[in-house]
């Protein structure tokens, strides 16, 4: 029999647990459901025009001087100071001088709409009337690791949820056998920063992005050993996410055990399925020769490519390709020769970047996958050490093509030297707002609370570009 002293004290210390439960969960302390996958599909906002998202990422910093945004006026002023230029602008100091620097490329019109595009991309020009090329974008930092945390999270500083991550959080994900948020990485390596780049941040751990290998099993140890039977794998699992659960229960504020149990077993259901993803041999010979599988400049690019399509395929959220890899010419990060570091860059993404977007407007996919194209800021009008150039986060293009995005437009305008985004300027957090908007995610509801404050991916900026969207 029990006391009624014995009764207050176990019931108290339950309203004591209840109390405190309410309180973590006011703070965004609590844990997922360990019932339940944090990745579970979730209703958008609104009605979204897109499904997916395919990030391609061109690390280092690409010239939108030479590839996007044509300026008579370098050629004009070659070898002479520009009045823009300021010393300060700067990142390599006095290895960048304030000498207007002509392209090495011929741009020409293209498609119906006419816009310019240079000779480094004559497979994309072919599908020019699908871009909506953005000539306005600035950004906050001219250094790699901060530009690409902003490109990334939307803050300079690390530690913040990236753009998939939100995506991952604010939808969850449409594949049960598959990652919500996957990362391709380029054959060089990775960025800088690392794992950062793809980094939850805040957020619970599950709502990471998920690194596939260039060569090799596209994920670290997807095949169990030949010892490991399914079944034997299926009960261990099971007595794990029996002990777990246990103590998630009795520990709700640790998070990162309920995205351990769930990822425990995303990667057994990976194991049953997720080769046939990663399977490129199932494609037929021209869907390869297409994406240039059968051509060793572009076959790791293309390669990636074409594993985002099939990801998108089969549910995955939001898939982010990278090209270029560690730093200097593996990247495109032009600092002493622009023309050989872009000769290079570009002869290995154009036709895989065509072959991407010809091949999901052919399955009905391209109204409702949104591609974006670009890096963490763009390059100088003026010359480094003769013939590079250097850092530049003023003003420089990217662009964006299906999901709802109108094509063969341009928008947009930096001056006639391409230093700064004069005409309709465009953000970060506009980008980013945009993007979210096209996903059906209002950026200004979507919000996480951490240590007392309600965050998103925009911060307190931002606005979706309605002008762009069909």
């Amino acid at each position: 029999m029990l006391t009624r002293r014995h009764i207050l004290q176990r019931a108290g210390a339950g309203f004591g647990a209840l109390a405190l439960r309410s309180l973590l969960a006011s703070d965004g302390l609590l844990a997922e459901d360990a019932a339940g996958s944090p990745l579970l599909a979730r209703p958008p906002h609104f009605a979204p025009r897109a499904r997916a998202a395919i990030f391609l990422f061109m690390y280092g910093g690409p010239s939108h001087v030479d590839l996007f945004d044509e300026k008579p006026a370098l050629a004009q002023w070659h070898g002479k100071a520009i009045p823009v230029w300021k010393d300060s602008d700067a990142f390599m100091g006095s290895k960048t001088k304030n000498v207007a620097m002509a392209s090495p490329y011929r741009f020409a019109r293209h498609g119906e709409s006419g816009i310019s595009i240079s000779e480094t991309y004559p497979k994309l020009a072919r599908q020019v009337d699908k871009l909506c090329v953005i000539r306005s974008m600035h950004a906050e930092s001219n250094n790699h690791g901060p530009a690409l945390f902003q490109m990334n999270s939307g803050s300079i500083l690390a530690g913040r949820p990236c753009m998939g991550s939100w995506v991952n959080y604010g939808l969850g994900s449409e594949s049960d056998d598959l990652p919500g948020f996957v990362v391709l990485l380029d054959h060089q390596g990775a960025p800088v920063n690392g794992a950062m780049n793809w980094s939850n941040g805040f957020m619970p751990a599950a709502f990471q992005g998920v690194p596939f290998r260039s060569s090799g099993e596209p994920i670290a140890y997807l095949t169990p050993p030949k010892s490991v039977t399914t079944a034997r794998q299926r009960s261990r699992l099971d007595l794990l996410k029996d002990w777990n659960t246990r103590y998630a229960a009795e520990h709700p504020a640790e998070s990162d055990l309920a995205a351990r149990i769930e990822s425990y077993e995303l990667a057994f259901r990976m194991q049953m399925s997720a080769s046939e993803c990663t399977d490129l041999s199932r494609e037929p010979d021209h869907v390869q020769r297409l994406y240039g599988l059968d051509d060793k400049v572009t076959a790791h690019f293309g390669k990636n490519c074409l594993l985002a399509r099939r990801m998108v395929e089969r549910g995955v959220r939001f898939v982010q390709v990278y090209s270029g890899g560690n730093e200097g010419p593996k990247a495109w990060d032009a600092h002493d020769d622009l023309k050989k570091n872009h000769d290079l860059h570009c002869a290995e993404t154009d036709g895989p970047i065509a072959a991407l977007l010809e091949d999901l407007d052919a399955r009905g996919l391209l109204d409702t996958t949104l591609v974006i194209w670009g890096g963490e800021f763009g390059r100088s009008p003026v010359a480094e050490n003769g013939k590079g150039r250097d850092h530049h986060p003023k003003g420089f293009s990217m662009w964006m093509a299906g999901g709802g995005i109108q094509g063969g437009v341009t928008h947009g305008a930096t001056d006639e030297f391409g230093y700064d985004a004069i005409e309709a300027r465009v953000s970060v957090p506009d980008l980013h707002a945009t993007i979210l908007h096209q996903l059906g995610l209002d950026h200004k509801r979507l919000t996480y609370r951490f240590s007392n404050r309600d965050y998103r991916l925009t911060d307190v900026s931002g606005n979706v570009l309605h002008e762009l969207l069909t």
